[in-house]
């Protein structure tokens, strides 16, 4: 390089020369990259459309970027990082191991992310929707639970669903979610708490379950869902929930008489509540009042807004082990983010968590979230008449409405419409938890493509894996807390809705969009069916081993689950490599 500077300032004449080289240096690589695209859309016109990622691997290490950017099947529908572009565009190959195990490191930090929004942002919020709107749990279980659950399958759903050739692997990757649920979940809760579980809730939610796969089960066979098909999916959830709080209504009405009764007769004896308050009584000191100060005084909103944004408990830290602390330590990043911007409210507490100047700032922050995290900020950047985007508007109507908030109530009464906040704090924690989802789904993704796992296993497995992480995590920590119930019926429920309203709701929209009169499904060979008899199978093992212990779970069951999903997985490894396969009549 030196040398050609040198030239060139002896002779001026050859810089001509140099450039006229390079220009047609660039045009030749230019036409050979071209050249190199025509003869990759040479080897077969569907090789664009349908070319498996996984082949990425196999190709040059010069050409595999170019793959990963045009090849359809390697871009992600959602998410805000590409990580196979990350991995074979924006690194050296040598450096692949190190990309792998920060991906891993990543992996394992979006599951801290879940578990924390889900423990104590998702369901507390959960617990306050339920008491203020006076549901049971397994009304909770099938409706805030199963949609806060359900919306990555959802989302996943509707976009497989706008491409025919994945709808086959749509219902696959639902079959599998369905599988690990019922399975791995379901027992995961009973050995966590066990408990009795209601008898008609449970044979409902089986009952429609079952018949849930069987449409499904039919659609396969067939190969196409139609109209008045994909209306059916949608109108039998609606049936479902209306048959959940219906017999819910009924099972209160009937326990009421009955109390009614039994109080008449035996009127000495008090009920739960006035034993309640009894017990509440004679037991009414506040151990709080040891860490109380001495000298009482109003604190000011500046004080408040730092308390209630700090979330280090200086009590538990100094007797916390290290392990814990280490642990406390990465979740403050995640918690603090989280306390700043998803509203909490907690009816057991007198004042139910109200933080004036904390749930002001959380009324303009809280909806930004939210048009932010849907569908990957895709709403969010859209011009209104080409004007302002749908984050300014938010962000202003969020203001003032925050500012008429801040000035008609007080640091120390919660206003009369604080439980809307709940509301609020559930859709913002749903939406984290399913931005972390999405994000784990695509590195198991792309962890998949490097590993060059088939599409059938990856979707069965590991995607199914990804999108029911935050169910565990959900219905781990309800587990936990004492609500195995609610728990255990979002299990059913959740998949239900995952079922019903992701295959019908996905192709009513395909419908719709395309003017087409159905949507044809492609059944990816023997898994599916796999699947679909392993999802049937343990349903009918519920059905027939709970009733026979009484309806009592416990943790011996819960061990039966999951070695039932051991075995579904050693036979759909089985059938991937062929060990396990149909013979074909000649």
């Amino acid at each position: 390089m030196a040398g050609r500077w040198l030239d060139l300032r002896w002779a001026p004449g050859l810089l001509c020369v140099l450039l006229i080289m390079e220009t047609v240096s660039a045009a030749r690589d230019s036409s050979t990259k071209t050249l190199e695209h025509i003869q990759f859309a040479a080897q077969g016109v569907n090789q664009t459309a349908m070319a498996d990622c996984r082949a990425v691997c196999g190709l040059n290490v010069s050409d595999r970027c170019d793959f990963i950017r045009v090849n359809p099947d390697c871009h992600n529908e959602g998410g805000y990082l590409d990580y196979l572009e990350g991995i074979f565009c924006h690194l050296p190959p040598n450096l692949l191991p190190l990309a792998i195990t920060l991906y891993v490191f990543w992996l394992l930090y979006l599951f801290l992310i879940l578990g924390v929004t889900a423990a104590k942002f998702f369901c507390p919020n959960l617990s306050a929707i339920s008491t203020n709107l006076k549901l049971s749990h397994n009304v909770a279980g099938v409706t805030f639970l199963a949609f806060g659950n359900g919306a990555p399958d959802i989302f996943s759903a509707l976009v497989a669903f706008s491409d025919p050739r994945t709808a086959g692997l749509a219902i696959g990757a639902l079959f599998g979610a369905g599988v690990l649920v019922t399975t791995v979940v379901a027992g995961g809760i009973t050995i966590l708490h066990p408990f009795m579980a209601a008898s008609r809730p449970f044979l409902r939610d089986i009952a429609f379950y079952m018949v849930a796969v069987f449409l499904t089960f039919t659609a396969l066979y067939l190969g196409r869902i139609t109209l008045a098909w994909a209306l059916g999916y949608l109108g039998l959830y609606v049936f479902y929930v209306v048959t959940v709080i219906f017999c819910t209504w009924v099972y209160q009405r009937q326990r009421s008489r009955s109390l009614v009764h039994s109080v008449s007769e035996t009127p000495e004896i008090l009920s739960d509540s006035e034993e309640d308050q009894v017990s509440s009584n004679t037991n009414s000191y506040d151990y709080g009042d040891e860490y109380r100060p001495l000298l009482l005084g109003q604190e000011t909103t500046v004080q408040i807004l730092i308390q209630a944004l700090n979330p280090l408990d200086y009590r538990k830290w100094r007797t916390q082990s290290m392990s814990c602390r280490l642990l406390k330590v990465a979740k403050l990043p995640v918690e603090f983010l989280l306390l700043l911007t998803v509203p909490v409210v907690d009816p057991d507490k007198d004042d139910r968590n109200w933080k004036r100047p904390l749930n002001c700032l959380q009324l303009v922050i809280s909806p930004l979230v939210l048009v932010l995290t849907l569908q990957s900020g895709v709403y969010g950047i859209y011009e209104i008449g080409g004007l302002l985007p749908v984050w300014a508007v938010v962000v202003i109507v969020g203001t003032a409405l925050a500012s008429v908030t801040f000035f008609v109530t007080s640091n120390r009464e919660p206003p009369r419409l604080h439980w809307l906040f709940a509301f609020l704090g559930f859709l913002t924690s749903a939406l984290w938890i399913n931005a972390a989802a999405t994000e784990v789904v695509n590195i198991l993704r792309s962890l998949g493509v490097v590993f060059r796992l088939s599409n059938t296993v990856l979707g069965l497995t590991l995607l199914a894996w990804g999108n029911s992480i935050g169910d565990a995590f959900s219905d781990f920590t309800l587990a936990r807390q004492g609500y195995p119930r609610m728990a255990f019926s979002a299990c059913f429920g959740g998949i239900i809705f995952n079922i019903l309203v992701g295959v019908g709701l996905g192709c009513l929209l395909h419908i719709v969009r395309n003017h087409a009169a159905e949507v044809k499904l492609e059944p990816d060979g023997l898994l599916v069916w796999v699947l679909a008899s392993a999802l049937g199978l343990s349903l009918v093992f519920s059905l027939v081993s709970v009733p026979l212990h009484c309806f009592q779970l416990s943790k011996a069951y819960g061990f039966c689950l999951l070695l039932f999903y051991a075995s579904f997985l050693v036979v759909v490894l089985l059938t991937e490599f062929r060990v396990i396969h149909l013979k074909r009549s000649d």
